[in-house]
């Protein structure tokens, strides 16, 4: 039995596929399709844009328009990865990033696009576009036909944003109130957010569940996450024809298992992991550790670790939700289990090799004790679970910062 993928939008009734010497009739439109070819018939299972089709003689490759979808920050480490699982979905995603977080590869590309580029043998339209430059976005939105947008962009680290509130205001706010008007008057009523666990505040409970409530931020960026959930809730309630599904990230680490793309902080790292490897690795001296006097296991703070290529399928899982009409939902990505500072530094150290030095430092302003999810109703009604554990985690980040010392100003993996 011999099959083939065939990557198409649902975007007529009938395609007619010359395959080998036999013509096949496609009739599209639904979820189950009937190809009839010469005295054999094979039924395909279509579920969006990736069709597998099993035939007894050949291959046959139907390519159609496939479904356009605005990733706006898809330079950087979370969005990057959305990108590669978009184009093995089938779709195609149009990319949009400032490089506020991202490094410039060749020919006014993204380095990360470039390299996915290479990897999947592909192209990727990309454009330098700033969310805040409303002009440049209408021209966007009048030259695609978007299906959906997947909302990356915006400033995101905490102890800066206890530092510039301001900034972290105007551009994340301001950011997102653009795009929601210009999908509006585009009619692209279709969104995926990148929200965040900071929203929660610290803990009443845990593990966290989305009926916890929001609001009580304790630095300007979770606000900001904060802010743009309610603009983006209550724009739903007022345009029926809405769907947003609000994704509440926990602590996403690790890298695609190429070691091609991953987290490449400009400047000092604000998040752990990144840090705990460029020590590994001998960029940095010693790992800070900020607060040891937490009411946790061994007194430094627990989170929520989530391999980003797990969040990454969240995303599809998102994607693929919105095609019921789901109006505005909420939903955790996580796994349920929370580590410590600690337990994360010996687990780098497994799977490095290298010890890692590091200095208790006084407690951060913003920083809360524990926090991790209660995954379930992702589960539950997305279909979605995060699959890949701590080991495999540290793995995939070592292997991307191994090939990459410097990050992507290395210019090459090889």
């Amino acid at each position: 039995m011999l099959f083939a993928i065939l990557q198409a939008q649902r975007m007529a009734e009938k395609v007619l596929v010359t395959g080998g010497a036999e013509k096949v009739l496609v009739t599209g439109g639904a979820e189950k399709v009937l190809f009839t070819g010469g005295a054999e018939k094979v039924l395909v299972t279509s579920g969006a844009e990736k069709v597998l089709v099993t035939s007894g003689a050949e291959k046959v490759l139907v390519t159609g328009g496939a479904e356009k979808v605005l990733v706006t920050g898809g330079a950087g480490y979370i969005g990057s990865h959305c990108v590669v699982e978009l184009i093995e979905a089938g779709y195609q995603p149009i990319v949009i990033d400032n490089y506020s977080n991202a490094v410039r590869g060749e020919g006014d590309v993204a380095e990360s696009i470039c390299r996915i580029e290479k990897l999947l043998d592909t192209s990727v339209e990309f454009h330098e576009l700033d969310l805040l430059d409303r002009p440049g976005l209408e021209q966007l939105f009048r030259k695609h036909s978007f299906c959906a947008v997947m909302h990356f962009a915006g400033l995101k680290a905490v102890g800066e944003s206890v530092e510039q509130p301001l900034r972290y205001y105007r551009v994340n706010l301001t950011a997102s109130m653009n795009l929601l008007e210009v999908m509006q008057a585009h009619r692209v009523h279709n969104l995926v957010f990148s929200s965040s666990a900071t929203v929660y505040g610290d803990p009443q409970q845990l593990p966290i569940d989305e009926q916890h409530p929001v609001g009580g931020c304790t630095n300007p960026y979770g606000k900001t996450k904060y802010f743009i959930e309610e603009m983006i809730k209550d724009h739903c309630k007022s345009e029926k024809g809405w769907n947003a599904v609000l994704l509440r990230y926990f602590n996403p680490i690790g890298a695609h298992s190429s070691g091609v793309i991953g987290e490449d902080p400009q400047g000092i790292p604000n998040n752990l992991l990144p840090y705990v490897a460029q020590v590994a690795i001998g960029r940095r001296k010693c790992l800070n550790v900020f607060g040891n006097d937490y009411d946790t296991l061994d007194g430094t703070g627990v989170r929520d670790y989530i391999h980003v290529v797990d969040l990454a399928k969240g995303h599809l899982a998102a994607l693929k939700k919105m095609k019921e009409d789901c109006g505005c939902k909420v939903y955790n990505l996580g796994t349920g289990r929370g580590y410590s500072v600690l337990q994360m530094v010996k687990a780098m150290e497994k799977v490095s090799g290298n010890k890692i030095a590091y200095e208790m430092a006084p407690r951060r302003e913003g920083d809360i004790a524990s926090c991790y999810a209660d995954p379930r109703l992702a589960e539950k009604e997305l279909h979605w679970k995060a699959e890949f554990e701590l080991e495999r985690m540290c793995e995939d980040l070592w292997r991307w910062q191994s090939m990459n010392p410097t990050g992507f100003s290395n210019g090459t993996t090889s």
